[in-house]
């Protein structure tokens, strides 16, 4: 399985070293039969081989953050907490997300405009979104009926994850821990056997959670946690892993499939595993610092 990496200076193919579109990569996102990828913040580009990449659209006066492949095109997070719609070469905004009644709700701790800072779909078709300060949304089909869920604004949710399989269970990394849902709308929290509650990135590997947890926003004394989905006590990985990183394994940077799991670091370190996070090993380095990691 090839390890893909979204730097500053472009998409990296870890096992060969090339680069497979330039730019400044901040976002990815697998499809059935093609992938997305956000480059330089406000451009669209699409691939069916990861070889050849055709610029779908950009966007104007707003900045993605995120990427969701929907059918024939694909929905976009973007800053000051919109959603985005692509399709047929065009984006237009999805209204019922800008009409949620939580919005004016929504914050950023340093008094910035939010952003839409992770999305994922569930097995039923169900769409889930993170606002950055904002808590989690839901829709049923990503574009119409966006609500609330019972998800606490002040949580900070950092990014969320459905189940691939498992229609309404989803996760979420917050500053308090992770949270966990079987219904799409009420959520439980849990720290244990962390060494602290800060969680910037989520992943699941098989019947494995994976999960980076932190003292606070600058990352100090950063760390990979697992556990089994269906729950238990978080241990550290430390097989192969740095003691501690040194800063947030971030939203996006790390990815799983299967019992493949990647991580990427901000100082751009590459780590991999093939049994579910029990033992990592580097797999690239001294890249530029990387905003996102995909299998593939």
């Amino acid at each position: 399985m090839r390890v893909l990496a979204g730097t500053q200076k472009g998409l990296v193919d870890v096992s060969t070293g090339a680069t497979l579109l330039p730019g400044s990569i901040t976002a990815l996102a697998r499809g059935d039969d093609v992938w997305w990828a956000v480059v330089d913040r406000y451009r669209i580009h699409t691939s069916s081989d990861l070889a050849t990449w055709d610029e779908r659209t950009a966007i104007r006066g707003l900045e993605a953050r995120c990427i969701l492949s929907a059918g024939d095109g694909a929905l976009a997070g973007t800053s000051e907490a919109h959603l985005l719609k692509f399709d047929a070469g065009s984006s237009t905004r999805v209204r019922s997300f800008d009409r949620v009644p939580t919005r004016d709700t929504w914050y950023t701790p340093w008094g910035g405009p939010p952003d839409t800072r992770s999305l994922s779909r569930g097995a039923d078709g169900r769409a889930f979104a993170n606002v950055h300060v904002g808590g989690i949304l839901a829709s049923p089909d990503g574009e119409s009926g966006w609500r609330p869920t019972a998800m606490d604004v002040d949580a900070d949710v950092h990014q969320v994850l459905a189940h691939p399989d498992e229609p309404g269970v989803a996760f979420a990394a917050t500053a308090i821990g992770l949270a966990s849902t079987h219904d799409g709308e009420a959520w439980d929290f849990t720290d244990d056997g962390l060494h602290a509650s800060y969680c910037r990135a989520v992943a699941l590997a098989g019947a494995t959670l994976l999960l980076s947890a932190s003292l606070n926003h600058t990352g100090k004394r950063s760390a990979l946690y697992r556990r089994a989905i269906d729950g238990g006590r978080f241990e550290r990985c430390t097989d192969g892993l740095p003691e501690w990183f040194g800063d947030n394994v971030d939203t996006h940077c790390l990815d799983a499939r299967g019992d493949t799991a990647a991580l990427g670091t901000s100082d751009g370190s590459v780590y991999r595993s093939d049994d579910a996070g029990r033992t990592w090993e580097q797999a690239a380095r001294d890249l530029a610092p990387i905003a996102v990691v995909a299998l593939a």
